[in-house]
């Protein structure tokens, strides 16, 4: 490992693009400590920290938004929107290309449809961030702390001129970040949103252990002891290890070309392999079932606490449904698990297409062994792909509801218990994996060992496999 680090920085073009992509993740991670103007930072900072550790809807959500702006909505600082607009208009962008046949025939037509519906996502980027920027001004412009201190000073708070400053700010930010993004994709190495979003989601650990540090103490009862510590840490240890091996793992479906005469010559023949993740949704399923988890809690919420509907039958039921589908309740990770199920088949019925895939093999005179091209080769594949959606849907609902869980259990805050599943993690995994396997790749073009290769220098050894 050591060896393969040195190696990194023997390769100029290697070592440039690595030093260039730190360098601009250092500079979102300035851009997180600058301020917006006329917010009192410190009421902000409390407010959320006690809306946090209660654990109600505004605290999940949250929660949920610092996994993509990392944690700076609790700071309203110039990046406060995150990356969050930008992934919201391309997850719209992809689900429509599903259902809209121009938007579909666009995307099929290479570089040049790519392009220009790329255009179009920043555009709607530029909407998203105005709505989402007016709404999280006009939330902090109408919140206190629990000393009744503002988290508006006054004098800004009446100024249309502070709200036509903190939009732009906002949505500049968020602009900003994703040209950083693309600045990472072309002249460094790795996704670049995805490691904006990585650095913003690692910038938390320190504090997650922070909180671990301040409260061991084997000889209280209600703090954290030496099981706890080790129950920690090895959850944290297998849960990522899970991560990575659910992340890579994948089903090969053998493919067998047919063979071609021409002249006294044979071509083709070759046998190969369609690989089928077994996680093949991502992390897509866990955010969809997460963001809507937040809306029943907040209407049942609201709706009890409403004075019209005090005393009532109404209130009664909402007060039941509140309760129950609080953070970390049994109807509560009951049907997050659902959701996340659903959405899984969801994504994929979006996602894989058997028909297509059907369709180009046959084209390229590829068959599956045993199976004849056509209407029997998709329905094979799209059985095993609800097979394999199956298993990937229970590893993600482990993974989503194993947080909440040892949050109740031990009472550890979300904050240090989203190191050991949820959204966060699963991005931290396939975007080091990417990272890494970048990397591995072009050390092994320049015969220099990767990161697993074998220790005499000669490259030889396990390797990193990957979907293919």
């Amino acid at each position: 490992m050591i060896q393969a680090l040195f190696n990194v920085f023997r390769v100029p073009e290697l070592r440039t693009k690595v030093l260039f992509t730190l360098g601009m993740l250092a500079i979102y991670r300035i851009g997180i400590w600058i301020p917006l103007p006329g917010i009192n930072q410190g009421a902000l900072s409390t407010y959320f920290e006690l809306q946090q550790e209660d654990g109600g809807a505004a605290g999940r959500l949250m929660n949920y938004v610092s996994v993509f702006s990392g944690g700076s909505m609790s700071q309203s600082t110039i990046f406060g929107l995150g990356i969050m607009p930008y992934i919201s208009a391309a997850i719209i962008f992809q689900l429509l290309g599903a259902v809209m046949p121009a938007l579909k025939q666009l995307r099929e037509e290479g570089p040049t449809g790519q392009q220009k519906i790329q255009e179009w996502t920043r555009y709607a980027t530029v909407g998203l961030c105005v709505v989402q920027a007016i709404g999280w001004l006009w939330y902090v412009s109408n919140q206190s702390s629990t000393g009744g201190e503002s988290l508006v000073y006054a004098q800004w708070r009446v100024s249309p001129l502070w709200w036509v400053m903190g939009v732009c700010v906002l949505t500049s930010g968020t602009m900003f970040l994703v040209w950083l993004g693309e600045q990472i994709d072309r002249h460094g190495i790795g996704n670049g949103m995805s490691m904006i979003i990585m650095a913003g989601i690692l910038a938390g650990m320190p504090g997650a252990v922070g909180w671990v540090t301040a409260n061991f103490n084997p000889q209280d009862p209600q703090g954290l002891n030496w099981v706890g510590v080790i129950l920690l840490v090895a959850g944290f240890v297998v849960v990522v290890a899970g991560s990575v091996l659910m992340t890579v793992a994948q089903r090969r479906i053998p493919i067998q070309q047919a063979k071609h005469t021409r002249g006294r010559r044979t071509y083709g023949g070759q046998r190969s392999y369609l690989p089928l993740r077994v996680n093949h949704g991502g992390v897509m399923p866990i955010i969809f079932a997460s963001s809507l988890m937040i809306f029943p809690s907040v209407i049942f919420s609201g709706l009890a606490d409403s004075p019209q509907q005090a005393g009532g039958p109404l209130h009664t039921v909402s007060t039941w449904f509140g309760d129950a589908l609080n953070y970390g309740q049994f109807p509560y990770v009951l049907l997050h698990v659902l959701m996340v199920y659903f959405f899984s088949y969801f994504w994929i019925t979006i996602q894989f297409n058997p028909e297509e895939i059907s369709k180009q093999m046959r084209d390229h005179g590829s068959f599956i062994p045993g199976l004849r091209p056509g209407p029997r080769t998709a329905e094979y594949l799209e059985a095993v792909m609800e097979r394999l959606t199956y298993v990937g849907g229970a590893f993600l609902a482990v993974i989503a509801v194993l947080p909440m869980l040892v949050s109740s259990a031990m009472g550890v805050p979300f904050h240090v218990t989203q190191f050991l599943g949820g959204t966060g993690l699963l991005i931290v995994v396939a975007v080091i994996l990417d990272f890494v396997q970048r990397v591995e790749a072009n050390l092994l073009m320049r015969n220099y060992a990767g990161f697993l290769g074998g220790q005499d220098g000669t490259g030889k050894g396990p390797k990193l496999r990957g979907p293919r």
